[in-house]
């Protein structure tokens, strides 16, 4: 996978417009050891910042949990159960991010 920046600078160029065709949300990881970065999906398009401090969605995690998850070597869910990944705000707006990993 690489570094987690690797991972939030490919990002827009690795999910299909068509499968967040309809979504606008906008997503803040606060990936500890690693930064921060805020992707917001308007309609098919997804745009990655580094920084960020207001979105619909917060996740939160150690550099190692999240590049698990983002490997496919961690269940997003059974780590937000474990506690090794923390969601604040829209529920609603988590669910839809199944779509963009």
């Amino acid at each position: 996978m690489g570094t987690v920046r690797e991972f939030f600078e490919g990002l827009p160029g690795r999910v299909d417009p068509e499968r967040i065709a309809g979504m606008n949300n906008t997503y803040l990881f606060e990936i500890e050891g690693a930064g921060t970065w805020k992707v917001s999906v308007a309609d098919g398009a997804i745009e990655v910042t580094e920084g960020g401090d207001d979105a619909d969605c917060t996740f939160s995690a150690t550099e190692e949990n999240f590049e698990k998850i983002a490997a496919g070597e961690q269940n997003p869910t059974t780590a937000y159960m474990t506690g090794k990944l923390k969601i604040k705000g829209d529920m609603g707006a988590a669910m839809k991010l199944q779509k963009i990993f």
